[in-house]
């Protein structure tokens, strides 16, 4: 009988050791998600418009972390605006304040910067979809299938956007 309570002891602690391995490998993949197909986000910008990225099916979409005091971040706002500007690349941005306090100032920020994308305020939901912020700024790209191809912490500039894209193509 003795063996027998022991047995199941054991059986009851490997269950518990299991789903802690699980649930520890569930919370890594949102804090480091691997390149590859990403699952569906779903984000409301400064407007209300909701974009998710199945919308963007056929385009490739830049989502953008960056803040308002961020001197990186401010630098790569014109590169940002030209990459959503050229309607030839077919690539959407959308940017992701993160730290930069009410969604009034961001978007009397956006406005002075006359930033032309949609702009989406930062906050634990849309970094369980998108990802955490490992630096600012930090971008990720995603390919028209909705695969994330690339992610980049620091600035960003068009010519490097450009040549991600290329470099996926090939």
């Amino acid at each position: 009988m003795a063996l027998a309570k022991a047995a199941i002891m054991a059986a009851a602690r490997g269950k518990m050791v299991t789903k802690a391995i699980l649930n520890t490998l569930a919370c890594l993949t949102l804090i480091f998600p691997p390149i590859g197909y990403a699952g569906d986000f779903t984000l409301e910008d400064l407007d209300g418009n909701t974009h998710r990225l199945t919308d963007y099916r056929g385009k490739w979409v830049l989502v953008n972390y960056w803040a308002t005091w961020c001197p990186p971040c401010l630098n790569e706002i014109p590169e940002l605006i030209n990459l959503h500007s050229d309607k030839d690349n077919n690539l959407i941005v959308i940017g992701i304040a993160i730290q930069s306090g009410s969604s009034y100032k961001v978007a009397d920020f956006a406005e002075a910067h006359h930033m032309n994308y949609p702009i989406v305020m930062g906050s634990r939901d849309v970094t369980a979809q998108i990802g955490i912020a490992n630096a600012l700024p930090m971008s990720f790209l995603y390919s028209p299938a909705g695969e994330m191809v690339s992610r980049h912490d620091g600035e960003l500039t068009q010519q490097m956007v450009e040549s991600a894209i290329i470099k996926h193509l090939n």
